[in-house]
């Protein structure tokens, strides 16, 4: 029996699949080689298209559908921009009434296209669900706007494109995209210079470029930038600018959809220096290539923040006409134009150049002002080139310069827009250095500039009434600080030396030195931001590295601090600059050891003797009070606290040293391990864990093998040996990962390690665990440093080292493998990095041939 003419049509149309598919092989190895003579990025996608094109049309000629039915190009397909990894997207359009036969007809031929090797996102629908579809969901909408007819049925593809034309609302799809944008922006936590950006989703994206030119064509404003220039939405210069934008972009997501042999849009480590080898750009003597092929990304992301929000000021202007309202004149060079800041003539910054920043100046002044005109952000972005020698000597300038920090609001929103246009680089040269430069250290997420301003924003979030719940102690300090304006200054230039070489704490001080006499500082003033500049680092290594039971480092951090005023000032500074780095940097338990920190020098520079700025009677006293508080009576706490030592006292709060008393006073010889575990303070993050058990070889190693296994990072450790030889040890854990919930891990820690310890088993073997990307490509050569102390028979152990899963583990077997004992330890991790701080003692550390043996072996553990 013959085939039927719908079989034949199969069969042939399964013959043709092999031809086709190496026609496609072949065509997309062609556009490539094609690309790599020519760097045409346009003629590459718009060939892929055609490649593409040609083999659907055949496809579908054999497939032999009915004539009622059309195929539809839609998204970036359907304008002809077609990435060498972006899904095909098409839509079966139908007619309203459907054979059976045609629908398995259709789910053959999507079959046959993912068979040849073609990755489609598909749509089957009729003209009504389209029109349906779009009215729910502006993505559908979006991506319907630019159909594009391949072959089938025209008059049912007119029909779906005079419905779609016909339903289409500007004003809601104005709205729409604005609002989709923003919410974007949001996910890429509105900035676009993380360190790892999406070059097509991130703020400064294409898609920033492409929302322009959708709602354009939604609003019937035109297709192209030559269009808006035609227009006048934009000059001719912009339009060129624009385009120019637009290709690096392309060019960036073409190489990595290459380079990745996927749909990947991320610039991550793993591919920068790939991909600006691809660009052409190398090395320099202290440069790597991803460095500045980033650098060059982030100014066409800049460029494209800038040009948008020009763009959708004057598109939202044309597409919401309102009444003439005569603006509000606020002096001779500006006037209020709905709510936003306008200049009076186009050429205000060029005949009076100290209006740059008086326009800064009345944005902070004026809290009706919502923004600025385009045309001002147009006339600051021409005027940039004003800022130069002479307008920096200009006293006025100086003056408006300084005040823009002496306001009481918008000095964040005015700096990043001053940044944003160009200006506030011109006027700080030292600045200018740093705008979009990265940072490899693997704890800053922002660009050196974006963090300068990040840190900037956190002080003033100090001085903020809405604020004061997240950062209590730090707004009772600025309270009574005066000058805040004196920290935004410090912050503005304690990073401002990154990337020459050296000591960037001591390269910026003379930049803050110059910048404060210029600007006519008094030398008090002055001398304390400079100080600022060069010690921004100090507290939080002493917190995070030193031991602040130890009244010598308190004393020594009190005589380089010298007063009070200083002593406030850097540490309001240290946190706004930690929490300004990262999200992830900043969490409880560091606060709390800066927190510690101040109140001992604070302490010591109001009289105390070292001794007492460590507060032991203070904490002893406050301990009591807890205990009674929880109904223990008078005296109950004397036998145990008995068996501790001042060293106890020294390294635990009082609320510490009540939790432990609870525990263990009435049991203070147990024969059975104790162990406990609670949740910190409300508002801190993390697991406490006190384990009490008799001193026994391996101990440290074993409870560290254990926190392991369960998928903790040990952040602080507190060893003490009581009087009577029992091992008393506290644990700060935390997730990092964020996988663990905290309260439900009480239970299991408490029963699971009390058994290991009973029972006597060897320690568990640490997880090992795959490095992260960022230390692959940016790799830390581990440091080992064993310096002595003040007391003949303790060492401390310094090591930096690449974080991973069992570090710390493989630290304490090695020291047990030498009989070394630990008292104190100190983790800090910043970022993929750790800074490890050990007080340690045994009898190995006295001899030259064992110490460097020693140091030998724990540098093979932290290689990588």
């Amino acid at each position: 029996m013959p085939p039927t003419p719908t079989e034949a049509g199969t069969i042939a149309l399964r013959q043709h699949i092999g031809r086709l598919k190496s026609e496609l092989v072949q065509g997309q190895a062609a556009l490539k080689t094609a690309y790599q003579a020519k760097g045409d990025a346009m003629r590459m996608l718009r060939g892929r298209s055609q490649l593409v094109d040609d083999v659907l049309k055949q496809l579908w000629q054999e497939a032999r559908l009915p004539l009622g039915l059309s195929l539809v190009a839609v998204g970036g397909y359907g304008r002809r921009e077609l990435f060498p990894a972006s899904d095909i997207d098409l839509l079966f359009l139908l007619p309203d009434n459907v054979a059976q036969e045609t629908e398995r007809q259709i789910e053959e031929l999507i079959g046959l296209l993912w068979d040849i090797g073609l990755d489609i996102g598909h749509s089957v629908r009729t003209v009504w669900q389209c029109a349906d579809e779009a009215a729910r969901d502006i993505t559908v909408q979006t991506n319907l706007l630019e159909a594009r007819l391949l072959c089938g049925n025209r008059a049912l593809f007119n029909d779906f494109a005079e419905k779609m034309r016909a339903q289409l609302d500007p004003k809601a799809f104005f709205k729409g995209k604005r609002l989709e944008q923003s919410e974007r922006h949001v996910r890429y936590q509105e900035t676009p210079y993380a360190l790892e950006p999406n070059c097509k989703e991130s703020p400064g994206g294409l898609r920033d470029l492409r929302n322009i030119l959708w709602i354009c064509r939604a609003g019937n404003l035109g297709d192209s930038w030559n269009d808006l220039a035609r227009r006048d939405y934009i000059t001719r210069g912009e339009a060129l600018q624009l385009k120019g934008l637009e290709n690096f972009l392309r060019h960036v997501r073409i190489r990595l959809h290459w380079l990745t042999g996927r749909r990947e849009d991320r610039l991550l480590f793993d591919h920068q220096e790939a991909i600006a080898g691809q660009f052409g750009i190398a090395a320099s003597r202290t440069r790597r290539a991803s460095e500045q092929l980033m650098q060059r990304y982030y100014k066409t992301a800049k460029s494209v923040t800038q040009l948008n929000v020009i763009l959708l000021q004057n598109l939202g202007a044309e597409i919401f006409p309102e009444a003439n309202k005569a603006p509000i004149v606020i002096n001779d060079h500006f006037q209020s134009d709905r709510e936003l800041l306008d200049i009076r003539v186009e050429d205000v910054f060029e005949k009076t150049p100290s209006a740059i920043l008086e326009s800064f100046l009345i944005m902070q002044q004026r809290g009706e002002l919502k923004g600025m005109t385009a045309r001002t952000l147009r006339a600051l972005w021409r005027a940039r080139r004003l800022v130069g020698p002479d307008f920096r000597r200009d006293p006025h300038n100086r003056a408006a310069f300084l005040q823009i920090f002496q306001q009481r609001r918008g000095l964040v929103h005015e700096l990043r827009r001053m940044n944003q246009y160009g200006i506030l680089g011109r006027y700080l040269p030292a600045f200018r250095r740093i705008v979009c430069q990265m940072q490899h250290d693997l704890f800053h997420v922002y660009t050196v500039d974006q963090h300068i301003l990040m840190v900037v924003r956190n002080l003033r979030r100090f001085t903020m009434p809405e604020f004061a719940h997240e950062y209590p102690f730090c707004s009772r300090l600025i309270a009574g600080f005066e000058k805040h304006w004196l920290l935004y200054l410090a912050a503005l230039f304690h990073d401002i030396a990154k990337g020459r070489g050296g000591d960037h704490s001591k390269l910026g001080m003379p930049d803050a030195r110059r910048f404060c006499k210029e600007h006519g500082l008094e030398e008090e003033d002055t001398a304390l931001v400079v100080w600022l500049v060069q010690h921004h680092l100090s507290m939080s290594n002493v917190a995070q590295k030193q031991d602040l039971a130890d009244a010598e480092v308190i004393r020594a951090f009190a005589d380089l601090v010298g007063d009070e005023r200083r002593l406030t000032a850097l540490y309001l500074l240290t946190v706004a600059d930690i929490r300004g780095t990262s999200p992830k940097v900043w969490n409880g338990w560091k606060g709390k050891l800066l927190e510690d920190l101040f109140n001992a020098t604070l302490r010591l520079l109001r009289g105390a003797s070292a001794q007492q700025a460590l507060g032991i009677g203070e904490r002893q006293e406050e301990a009591r009070r807890l205990l009674r508080y929880f109904g223990l009576r008078q005296d109950i706490e004397d036998a145990f606290w008995k068996e501790l030592d001042t060293a106890y006292f020294l390294r635990h709060d009082a609320e510490e040293i009540a939790w432990h008393t609870r525990t263990l006073y009435h049991r203070p010889a147990s024969a059975q391990p104790v162990v406990k575990a609670r949740l910190p303070h409300i508002g801190e993050e993390g697991l406490q864990v006190m384990v009490y058990v008799p001193d026994q070889p391996h101990l440290f190693t074993r409870l560290c093998g254990f926190f392991s296994r369960l998928g903790y990072s040990i952040v602080e450790a507190k060893i003490h040996t009581t009087r009577h030889g029992y091992a008393l040890d506290s644990f700060m854990l935390l997730d990092p990962d964020g996988m663990l919930a905290y309260r439900d891990m009480i239970s299991l820690i408490e029963h699971d390690l009390s058994a290991r310890l009973a029972s006597g088993t060897t320690a568990d073997q640490a997880v090992s665990g795959r490095l992260s990307r960022q230390m692959r490509n940016f790799p830390i050569t581990p440091e080992v440093l064993i310096r002595a102390t003040e007391k003949p028979d303790q060492c401390l152990l310094s090591i930096v080292a690449a974080d991973r899963p069992g570090l710390l583990f493989n630290v304490a077997n090695t020291l047990d493998e030498h009989h070394i004992n630990i008292h104190t330890a100190k983790i800090a991790t910043l970022g993929e990095r750790v800074e490890d701080t050990f007080l340690i003692s045994g009898a190995e550390l006295a001899k030259t041939a064992t110490l460097l043996r020693l140091e030998t072996e724990l540098l093979e553990k932290l290689q990588v």
